[in-house]
């Protein structure tokens, strides 16, 4: 089966508060299609060797509230593979109020000392969403601390 792969970027460092909840990157499906996610990057700048992890969160998002664009800054959809298609989804970053609802459906802590994470979900079990619904990721770091993350996505 073919498919049409895109990346997102955060296309730049996001600065997590301490103790605060951030949507740091996500991606909305426009109404007649749905995306999934296929692997994500997430990487910070810390130093501390001692510093606590930051509790790093895959959330589903309806977006009743602050889609891309709205209460974050829009990022380019870019593709990596398949036929030319219209991107089909609107992604951002660095959300300064956060979207609703959002449920959280994977959950993991990783250190901010140069901590990284590539993940490849295996075949078949890909997170993805209904029409107009979307994915991202909320971090809530214990000190303040950067972060850089990519999502890779296919639209369905």
């Amino acid at each position: 089966m073919s498919a049409v792969g895109y990346e997102i970027q955060t296309e730049g460092a996001v600065a997590l508060a301490a103790a605060t909840a951030k949507t740091i990157i996500g991606v909305k499906a426009h109404a007649n299609s749905g995306v999934q996610l296929k692997s994500f990057e997430i990487g910070f700048d810390g130093v501390t060797a001692s510093a606590v992890p930051v509790l790093i969160e895959l959330v589903y998002i309806t977006f009743a509230t602050n889609s891309p664009g709205t209460s974050s800054t829009t990022t380019t959809p870019r593709q990596a593979y398949g036929r030319v298609l219209t991107v089909g989804f609107t992604s951002g970053k660095n959300w300064t109020a956060e979207p609703t609802v959002v449920t959280p459906i994977k959950e993991f802590l990783l250190t901010p000392n140069a901590g990284a994470v590539l993940y490849q979900f295996p075949f078949g079990q890909e997170p993805d969403t209904a029409l107009g619904e979307g994915l991202g990721f909320r971090l809530t770091a214990p000190a303040v601390v950067n972060v850089r993350a990519t999502m890779q996505l296919e639209r369905i």
